[in-house]
């Protein structure tokens, strides 16, 4: 489907810029939101903007001229699919202390002062075939379970600011290698592998614009990235590879290939995220476990 047939489309941006009073400008974008019927999630803060937006095409273009006709956000970038309708339920826009939170406290910087090299799709598919290279993948864990670049090394952690430690932790896998981080948009990459430049790692490298942005070249074509892309809005998970795609996720309770990934029924005592295909959700009542199942089949009893 080519972009201009959908009806509606969905926005992914960031931009590290000094907002000098982000509640003003929150109240001011969510408004300007609201007038283009705009839904989805828009973090503001002092250090810049990081959103996903949906809404028809025509409101998502007068959004993106807004944006780029204010000199703050003049040089912003946006990662736009096509789609049938909104993918959000609502509109969020929230004002915070950081844009994406990896929690350095006191030692936190701006990616603009420090950041690791930029690569594109192309330079990022050659430089995972460098030998000395270490492919890090910096996003949370049941991100990375729905899908992931081949070889990538994917750390254990629930968030994101939890990868200064692990990375602490296990410093000697990247001592003297050639580091290649990524993330969903790119957002998480700019922070992160500035990170890594202040803790003296000295080859750091960052894919641009993220998975989308590798997944929409028309020359790797999302090569050599397996399964899909988690995003968070309504269609969970996106396909990125059109090259050698392949599925990585398997259903919890057959061990089929499966990418549905629901909530577990027990909203109370569990509510994890997991994969389940159509005929084991309906067997399981939705539960990720056994133990998870009997609880609800005795709150139903």
């Amino acid at each position: 489907m080519r972009m201009t047939e959908a009806p509606y489309q969905v926005l992914l941006y960031y931009f590290y810029v000094e907002i000098a009073d982000p509640d003003a400008y929150r109240d001011e974008h969510r408004a300007l939101c609201e007038s283009l019927e705009l839904l989805g999630r828009i973090i503001v803060g002092n250090e810049g903007i990081n959103g996903t937006v949906s809404g028809t095409v025509e409101n998502c273009q007068k959004y993106m001229e807004a944006l780029r006709n204010d000199p703050l956000t003049a040089e912003i970038e946006f990662k736009i699919d096509p789609e049938q309708g909104h993918v959000f339920p609502k509109l969020s826009v929230k004002s915070r202390t950081e844009i994406v939170t990896l929690g350095l406290g006191e030692e936190d910087f701006s990616p603009n002062e420090t950041t690791g090299n930029y690569l594109n799709p192309q330079e990022w598919k050659e430089a995972m075939d460098d030998p000395n290279a270490v492919i890090i993948d910096t996003r949370n864990d049941y991100e990375w379970k729905l899908g992931k670049f081949k070889n990538a090394i994917l750390p254990p952690v629930e968030s994101f600011r939890d990868l200064p430690q692990w990375i602490k932790e296990n410093r000697e896998m990247f001592e003297g290698k050639k580091i290649l981080a990524y993330c969903t948009g790119g957002i998480r990459c700019e922070k992160f592998s500035g990170y890594l430049v202040r803790e003296g790692f000295e080859d750091v490298n960052q894919l641009h614009g993220g998975i989308v942005t590798y997944g929409k070249d028309p020359v790797v074509q999302g090569e050599d990235y397996e399964g899909q892309c988690y995003v968070f809005d309504e269609r969970i998970g996106v396909p990125v590879n059109s090259k050698n795609p392949s599925i990585i996720a398997h259903c919890v309770h057959c061990d089929e290939p499966c990418e549905r990934y629901i909530n577990c029924s027990n909203k109370h005592g569990c509510n994890e995220q997991h994969f389940s295909c159509a005929s084991c959700e309906e067997k399981s009542q939705g539960c990720c476990s056994d133990k998870c199942q009997a609880i609800i089949s005795e709150t139903i009893s």
